[in-house]
């Protein structure tokens, strides 16, 4: 089993309530789970592989409701796979040479 060690952190009223907010939805079963997301999606973005470079996208909703729909029916085997697949397309769509 993975050692886990406890970390305090000071954060603002303000970041702790949009932060419950999430377990008061039910979005996660508690303010720990909130955090160890952030921080490794954190590392995962900060922490890639040199030939791999990240960027964060924000979508309307209903795009990743498209998407998520794509996944669904099995055009995709994730989100971050149909998002690659949209970028993939209109990238070379739009790199055709003109005829």
């Amino acid at each position: 089993m993975t050692s886990v060690e406890r970390v305090t952190v000071r954060l603002p009223a303000e970041t702790l309530q949009v932060l419950m907010s999430l377990v008061d939805s039910g979005q996660y079963p508690n303010i720990s789970d909130v955090i160890r997301t952030a921080v490794d999606e954190f590392i995962d973005a900060r922490f890639t592989p040199e030939n791999i470079s990240k960027i964060t996208v924000d979508l309307p909703r209903s795009k990743v409701v498209e998407l998520e729909s794509l996944v669904k029916n099995g055009d995709s085997v994730s989100l971050d796979d149909a998002v690659r697949n949209a970028v993939r397309e209109y990238v070379r769509t739009r790199m055709k040479p003109e005829e």
